[in-house]
């Protein structure tokens, strides 16, 4: 299987997590609920990067990943009629969220060091396997 590909499957299941942690948030411990959205938000960027751009170096990668989630976290200060529309529709605050928090910033460095650790892992474990 290509990287593209792998990149791919491994995207769809994050989402489902992310958006089964915001429709279930109800019947999960209050910390899992709060954070798991935000955490596999920016895990989902770096897999969908990824997806775009496979041969890019991880450290590249990573930090693009992690500045785009920062950017649009960052982006939750600025309303305007017109964004705050977009933000009123499920896409648009699921994509762009609704209000600036500290505690998104942490989650989205969670998440995109657990893409890139995992990657890692998986890189130096099919090396010894070789």
């Amino acid at each position: 299987m290509n990287r593209r590909a792998t990149y791919v499957l491994l995207t769809l299941p994050v989402i489902a997590l992310g958006l089964g942690s915001r429709r279930f948030g109800s019947s999960l411990p209050e910390f899992i609920a709060t954070y798991t959205g935000d955490t596999l938000w920016a895990l989902a960027a770096l897999l969908g990067l990824s997806v775009l751009a496979p041969r890019m170096p991880l450290v590249r990668r990573a930090a693009i990943a992690l500045l785009f989630s920062f950017a649009i976290e960052i982006s939750q200060l600025y309303h305007a009629p017109w964004i705050d529309s977009i933000r009123g529709t499920v896409p648009g605050a699921l994509i762009l969220g609704s209000g600036f928090l500290w505690s998104d910033l942490a989650c989205y460095t969670v998440g995109v060091l657990i893409g890139a650790l995992g990657e890692i892992a998986v890189i130096r474990a099919t090396r010894h396997n070789l």
